[in-house]
């Protein structure tokens, strides 16, 4: 199977919409319309540093995305990058797509001059777990959460 992964553009927004409500489902997050629209203005907005890609195969169906960013990084003086999302269709897992999407990252990651991308994920979520464990190292940060009130 060929897979390309490019920007999302609008001719996209179907397709990565239906890819984004599958993430949220995986992750049991309600999904509403208002989150779909910020989320899609974001990466619209050229102004905003928020990098959204897809992936596809030569039919043109979509497989995969991945949504990423710049963040500081003080103690280094220098911004990182941040991936926020990455899905795989379930139908698309073990196809090379996730391979094709770290290839983009990596290569937001040159243009952009991070020194690294650095990410979360649950825990028990052994099988995304085991596919970075090839091309990333696991940090021995813990993430922790403050609700605002």
């Amino acid at each position: 199977m060929k897979i390309t992964v490019s920007d999302v553009t609008q001719a996209d927004k179907p397709q990565w919409e239906a890819l984004y409500q599958a993430y949220a489902a995986f992750y049991n997050m309600p999904m509403t319309r208002a989150t779909l629209d910020i989320v899609w203005s974001w990466i619209t907005d050229n102004n905003h540093p928020f990098y959204a890609f897809i992936a596809k195969n030569e039919k043109g169906d979509a497989l995969g995305l991945a949504h990423c960013r710049a963040m500081p990084s003080p103690l280094r003086g220098a911004m990182v990058g941040f991936l926020d999302d990455l899905y795989v269709a379930p139908e698309s897992r073990g196809t090379g797509c996730v391979q094709a999407l770290y290839q983009a990252l990596n290569a937001q990651g040159q243009r952009e001059n991070w020194p690294f991308i650095r990410w979360i994920t649950a825990e028990d979520n052994n099988r995304a777990r085991a596919s970075y464990g090839k091309i990333a190292q696991k940090t021995h940060w813990l993430t922790y959460q403050m609700a605002v009130e």
